[in-house]
């Protein structure tokens, strides 16, 4: 096997018994990067050099005998979303193309007192706003599986880049699926932590109160690996839990048998791919044979869950977004403007992608007077039912399973001209985020040739549980090993 695809335990083992370097590992990932993200364009940034001596360090502490640990010389990235000191952090929007950050998001500062080797930013839809990794201002990734199909989205760099082992793990972060969906889509594990569960301190934010920074990695043992050092409350961001950080990968191998595992009817509806569904069914059969217990349970709010997110989405998003006004960082155009409310409408006209304007303006609509109390003070009022709904499941059953989208990856293009198609594509994802619950997308089966994933769903703070249940599933079938031919 080639050393770019080796999964993080894997690599652990090779560097702790110093049979490969930090550098080698990092090297030949860097050569397959450069031989391959031309095909797929997962990738807005690599930082070469950074990686190289991050590489070095790592070697470094194991020729010392210093403390390393099992993220220590293995090579990542992150969504262009996530701050990085001294590398470019887009978001794939031509408004911020050339902003450095001068200080790191906390979620980095934890990798690298890991010791893991950060090789650069992968690319998504613009500011999180999309479900393909179409809206980018720069470019369109392709799924490696079908370069003519998307990848998901909106971190659909990150999964293309694991599916196309162009890193071990990634970053990720998830508003309303953009974790699980392209994990789906690329065949990968992707986790969606529960809200709090890890530090948000420099992630540029898109809608403050659903953010979630979260794993995708090759299977479930690789996410709760990065999710030990990720996890835990940051003095930094005051939404960060102060709950106690549980030993993910002490449990894991416990047996699942006995587990409830509830199967939510809502989300077994009419307009399912066959080949989606029929592998999701298959999936829950194998969880009877490991020994869980499954019954049916009600969310009876899922229908509403659409429309909340994107009520909420289009408001906190163009709050978020007027700190981008050509006046201290990013993007300025000054030539012609008369004042500085023609230097704020330049720049934001020439700086944000048609997605993103759109959903400004919808969010200044829905928070405008007279329209406030019967839009967002609405879709506030049916949050709180949602996670009432998860909340009464959760005393019936341990986690939830339901697939993570109704359909594989869908070509590149065909739903780019309807918004509205694009939206209902986040049908089975998006609930959990308004109730800030965790949720893990794992590789389940194929429909047509593309993967279909499944996800499990928890109650807040469970990650642990959702692991030991994936990866108890990940050690009875072999989906998530499956690689594209790209690799």
């Amino acid at each position: 096997m080639e050393l770019y695809n080796l999964s993080i335990r894997a690599a652990h083992d090779l560097i702790s018994k110093k049979q490969v370097s930090s550098l080698e590992l990092t090297t030949a990932t860097l050569e397959h990067i450069h031989n391959t993200d031309p095909h797929i364009n997962a990738f807005v940034t690599v930082a070469d050099e950074l990686a190289l001596e991050q590489a070095r360090q790592a070697d470094h502490r194991l020729q010392i005998g210093a403390k390393v640990t099992p993220l220590t010389g293995i090579p990542f990235a992150v969504k262009d979303c996530i701050s990085t000191k001294a590398v470019r952090t887009t978001c794939s929007s031509k408004i911020l193309e050339n902003y450095i950050p001068q200080y790191n998001a906390s979620v980095i500062d934890r990798l690298a007192d890991a010791g893991a080797v950060l090789v650069g930013k992968h690319n998504m839809d613009e500011f999180g706003m999309g479900s393909s990794c179409e809206n980018s201002a720069f470019f369109i990734t392709h799924n490696p599986w079908d370069l003519d199909r998307v990848p998901g989205g909106s971190s659909g760099g990150s999964a293309a880049a694991v599916a196309a082992s162009m890193g071990a793990f990634a970053l990720g972060e998830d508003t309303g699926g953009s974790i699980r969906m392209p994990a789906s889509f690329c065949n990968v594990t992707g986790l969606k932590t529960t809200y709090g569960r890890v530090s948000r301190y420099g992630l540029i934010a898109l809608v403050s109160s659903f953010d979630s920074i979260g794993p995708m990695a090759r299977d479930a043992y690789d996410c709760a690996t990065v999710l030990q050092a990720i996890a835990g409350q940051d003095p930094h961001d005051a939404t960060s839990l102060p709950a106690p950080v549980p030993d993910y990968l002490q449990n894991l191998e416990k047996p699942v048998k006995g587990l409830r595992l509830g199967i939510p009817k809502e989300y077994f509806q009419a307009g399912m791919e066959p080949g989606v569904e029929g592998s999701i069914r298959a999936a829950i059969r194998t969880f009877e044979e490991l020994g869980m217990e499954i019954r049916e349970v009600s969310l009876p709010h899922t229908k509403f869950g659409l429309p909340v997110y994107y009520l909420v989405l289009f408001a906190e998003a163009s709050a978020n977004l007027a700190r981008f006004d050509g006046t201290r960082f990013g993007l300025s155009v000054t030539q012609g403007a008369k004042n500085v409310i023609d230097l704020y409408l330049q720049t934001r006209r020439a700086g944000f992608g048609p997605e993103v304007k759109r959903r400004i303006m919808l969010g200044a609509y829905v928070l405008s007077a007279g329209y406030y109390d019967a839009y967002y003070l609405k879709a506030q009022k049916v949050r709180t039912l949602l996670r009432q709904d998860f909340d009464a499941a959760f005393e019936q059953c341990d986690a939830l399973v339901a697939p993570t989208c109704p359909t594989t990856a869908f070509k590149l293009g065909e739903k780019t001209d309807d918004p509205l198609t694009m939206y209902l594509s986040d049908i089975y994802v998006v609930a959990t985020n308004p109730a800030g619950v965790p949720s893990l997308s794992l590789p389940c089966g194929f429909s047509n040739g593309m993967p279909v994933g499944m996800q499990l769903i928890g109650k807040h703070l469970s990650e642990d549980l959702l692991l030991q249940i994936g990866h108890a599933y990940q050690s009875a079938t072999d989906w998530h090993l499956k690689r594209p031919a790209i690799v």
